[in-house]
């Protein structure tokens, strides 16, 4: 199995979440803070769920949430790479089901002239194969 056979597969989703956060490299965004919107997608069999019906077979979307607020309302990061990698790699440690993870980190409200919806990053996480014998 291929580090990217889990495109295309089941995977859990969480759209146009929003936080207000204190990350950003100038003194007035770590001061005042401002709105962040996030999207993270998370790869895993979602078959057995499926068929059981039993939370116990998949990750609780409020689980996520949880760790991306924490992340997002948390101590201050200067870029939002680091945002986003702090939510991706917490969501694979925390739950070993899940075998990558998409996060999105978008600031709606930065100073450039134009318009625009937002400016962001957007990161895709994997778990390593291990190799077992």
């Amino acid at each position: 199995m291929g580090d990217r056979d889990f495109v295309d597969k089941d995977k859990l989703i969480l759209r146009g979440l929003q936080f207000h956060g204190f990350h950003g490299v100038k003194l007035e965004e770590k001061k005042l803070g401002q709105k962040f919107m996030i999207d993270v997608a998370a790869w895993m069999d979602l078959s057995n769920a499926g068929k059981s019906d039993d939370i116990s077979d998949t990750v609780s979307y409020t689980a996520i949430y949880r760790i991306v607020k924490e992340v997002v309302e948390g101590p201050s990061q200067n870029l939002l790479e680091s945002v986003a990698h702090l939510i991706a790699n917490t969501t694979l440690l925390q739950f070993p089901q899940i075998s990558a993870v998409r996060v999105k980190v978008g600031k709606p409200h930065v100073a450039v002239r134009g318009t625009i919806d937002y400016l962001g990053v957007e990161i895709l996480r994997y778990k390593k194969a291990s190799s077992v014998d």
